[in-house]
């Protein structure tokens, strides 16, 4: 247990590392002329994925789930993807990823690394460590609980980042009721 204890810490890290990337490109962004959206729906994504993490080791360790290596090893598999694929797209985005909904008005929309294949491959990464994280230790209700809210919020969240791309290409379609989902 204690090593699954580790594992997710070493998630938090790389999110917190991901935070530290975020706030530099949204200066780098904000320079540009950027605007920010979805700003209702970030506190909720925010509590949801913190909520992952301390619920993936509260339901391992006070629900006695077991290590079960015919599930565990896969799913360690699944999650190094995963974090690949995360920092695949971040270098692919470069300083216009970021946690938040921020678009810098002109810029075309990136067509190389993951993107050349998916509008959204992060969200991909996303999905897949929200299941694969908790199911390591066989936590599958955390799974199917993330999984459920996630879905309901990611479709707010591609939703808010459609309308905000779609705004800062062609401004003069854009609303203001667009931009604050």
């Amino acid at each position: 247990m204690m090593w699954y204890v580790l594992l997710v810490a070493v998630v938090a890290a790389e999110r917190i590392a991901e935070l530290v990337v975020a706030r530099r490109n949204e200066r780098w962004s904000m320079a540009r002329g950027a605007t920010v959206a979805g700003q209702g729906h970030y506190p909720l994504m925010v509590a949801l994925h913190t909520g992952l993490l301390a619920a993936c080791v509260a339901e391992a360790w006070l629900g006695g789930r077991p290590f079960l290596p015919e599930l565990g090893w896969p799913m360690v598999a699944v999650l190094v993807c995963a974090q690949g694929l995360r920092w695949w797209c971040i270098g692919a985005l470069g300083p216009r990823w970021n946690t938040r909904v921020i678009v810098v008005p002109g810029l075309p929309l990136v067509q190389g690394g993951p993107y050349r294949w998916l509008r959204h491959p992060n969200y991909v990464a996303v999905v897949a460590e929200g299941v694969a994280l908790p199911l390591v230790h066989t936590a599958w209700v955390t799974a199917v609980a993330f999984t459920v809210l996630n879905a309901a919020l990611l479709t707010v969240r591609i939703r808010c980042e459609n309308q905000a791309l779609t705004a800062a290409m062609a401004p003069e379609f854009a609303t203001d009721r667009d931009l604050t989902a």
